[in-house]
């Protein structure tokens, strides 16, 4: 399938992303996934309130990394340098950060498949969060690849931090709140 054969598909209520070229139905979020989403993205928002140098974007959000490949990030981070990626429906290529959520639904998508083709295709920052493990991973470019991920989680205690948010600090442990 196309993105323009996606985009033609009568909305029927749910989620979908193209994963190189096959559409892929994504399950509802839990409760925990949608409060976990939620303060990541509020911090995030604070953040740029602040400094104005990005935005920041909740799912749903169609990124089109290519005509095969449409994916919905939990929350999306473009910093004012790549603003042009954002149209009026869409983002048109790869974001400065992507975050993932992980569910029991897509989990594997989300550290297999989705993790490559961020890479492929330009993401600086893959952060990866695991509610079931109280973790956070954070995939960082380095060169045309990620470098292994940085591990931050409750146990050890710790800040997400990334040098494209200069001074932006949250704690593991804060996102795991309930």
């Amino acid at each position: 399938m196309t993105y323009e054969e996606f985009m033609a598909l009568p909305d029927d209520g749910k989620r979908y992303e193209l994963i190189e070229g096959e559409l892929v139905l994504n399950p509802a979020a839990v409760p925990l996934h949608r409060q976990i989403t939620l303060r990541i993205a509020s911090t995030l928002l604070n953040y740029f309130d602040e400094r104005r140098n990005g935005r920041v974007y909740t799912g749903p959000l169609d990124i089109v990394l290519s005509d095969a490949t449409v994916l919905e990030p939990d929350v999306v981070v473009i910093l004012n340098e790549r603003v042009a990626l954002i149209g009026s429906k869409n983002v048109q290529g790869a974001p400065d950060i992507a975050i993932e959520v992980l569910s029991p639904g897509t989990r594997r998508r989300d550290e297999g498949a989705k993790r490559r083709l961020y890479e492929h295709h330009g993401v600086i920052e893959y952060w990866i969060v695991d509610p079931e493990a109280e973790l956070v991973k954070i995939y960082r470019r380095s060169g045309t690849a990620f470098a292994p991920a940085v591990e931050i989680d409750t146990d050890a205690g710790g800040a997400i931090t990334s040098p494209l948010l200069p001074e932006f600090s949250l704690d593991v442990r804060q996102v795991f709140a309930e």
